[in-house]
């Protein structure tokens, strides 16, 4: 028997913090900066652990496939406080947003139905899409025009008969791109004239940088009640990744049904990861605002540093806790195996995810990188100092570009 999946997602992920490369480079005594893993390193609120430590069933027993009462409800009141009223049928709690997104694919795509998307993307949105048997249709940008994507022309340059769905990320990961109001209206617009799905992955919608965003939601939009589905998650918001739970949003009665289907196959989400993750929604408003703040003097400081190596193209993120930029070598893959093969700065070393696993297009994103900053601020200091250094040496001694002939 065979198992066919695209190869270039199958590589040991630059996203992992044990990559074998940087195993074997923290052996040799390297310290390695990561800046290749969105893993907020912000505490995670203390009701999480407060709820998972007064939890008192004498059983463990499951819960209900649609996910806890307690659980729904917290995320009814915190849509509430985006102006967004929901039924309970309209949440389904999953997995984490890795298994809200899967089930969704399994839901709406048949095999060789075309899932619009923007590129760069976050790589796991193919394993989604191909594990229903779909196909993407990669909608381009580049980092000249700061990776925006929301040209009507585009994307309906893209549709075809084979077209089910539109997924955007928003705020981006990787590019860190806000859609404005217009945009996203603009995107609804074309999702309802055309009949498609609309996927919305909003579990960065807290971190948007300028106050005009808000907090942005596509659920505010109710002529696509029947389009739209929320892909949302405790990850990045309460800086609780490791809870695993996640939810999909939707109004489109069919696709419910669909989807409690597969809820019901995997029995239920963990019991105490739900019961910690319902104390989460109940944080005050200043946890949102001290984090906000803190990615954002993280962002000042990475767009400063990069802005300072010559040959860089970066554009200012509005959103999320990633940069996406083109460095001045020839293969960033290639570039990041020397920095933990062969480069050490005082001992110290960076990682950063690599452009190309992040496009569906071949040949895109070779010299590009993401870049998390999800380090303190002192050690992002470092590690961007780190990074501009390797890029120098790596010029000189692999690529042959003397000083000179960089200007």
């Amino acid at each position: 028997m065979k198992i066919s999946i695209n190869a270039n997602r199958c590589e040991p992920s630059p996203m992992r913090k044990f990559h074998p490369l940087a195993v074997a480079a923290q052996k040799d005594g390297k310290r390695i900066f990561h800046l290749n893993i969105g893993q907020p390193d912000l505490p995670t609120p203390q009701a999480f652990y407060d709820a998972v430590q007064n939890f008192r069933d004498r059983t463990l027993a499951y819960e209900a496939s649609p996910g806890m009462p307690i659980l729904i409800d917290a995320i009814q009141k915190y849509y509430k406080t985006l102006n967004v009223d929901l039924d309970t049928d309209d949440i389904l709690i999953t997995t984490g947003g890795s298994e809200a997104l899967l089930l969704t694919c399994l839901s709406i795509l048949d095999p060789y139905t075309e899932v619009i998307i923007p590129e760069p993307y976050y790589p796991n949105y193919t394993t989604f899409v191909h594990a229903a048997g779909g196909v993407i249709r990669a909608l381009p940008t580049n980092p000249w025009e700061g990776y925006r994507y929301a040209k009507r022309e585009r994307i309906e340059s893209l549709i075809t008969k084979n077209t089910r769905a539109i997924l955007v990320t928003n705020p981006g990961n990787p590019t860190g791109v806000v859609l404005n109001e217009e945009e996203m209206r603009m995107i609804a617009d074309v999702a309802k004239e055309r009949d498609l799905f609309l996927i919305c992955d909003e579990v960065y919608r807290e971190f948007c940088y300028d106050d005009r965003y808000g907090v942005p939601t596509m659920a505010k939009f109710r002529d696509i009640d029947e389009n739209l589905v929320l892909i949302d998650s405790v990850s990045k918001r309460f800086s609780a990744c490791g809870a695993r739970v996640g939810c999909v949003v939707t109004r489109n009665k069919e696709l419910q049904q669909a989807l409690l289907k597969f809820c019901q196959s995997r029995l239920s989400v963990a019991t105490i990861d739900q019961v910690g993750a319902a104390a989460l929604y109940n944080v005050s408003g200043d946890f949102f605002r001290e984090s906000k703040a803190e990615y954002k003097l993280r962002r000042d400081t990475v767009i400063r540093k990069l802005r300072m190596i010559p040959g860089v193209v970066v554009e200012e993120p509005m959103g999320a806790f990633y940069v996406m930029a083109s460095l001045p070598v020839d293969d960033a893959d290639k570039f990041q195996r020397w920095l933990l093969e062969k480069f050490n700065d005082h001992g110290d070393t960076v990682m950063f995810a690599p452009g190309a696993p992040f496009y569906e297009t071949p040949g895109k994103g070779i010299n590009e990188v993401r870049i998390a900053y999800v380090l303190k601020q002192q050690d992002l200091e470092r590690a961007m100092d780190v990074l501009a250094r390797g890029i120098s040496v790596y010029q000189r001694q692999v690529m042959h570009v003397q000083p000179e002939a960089k200007k």
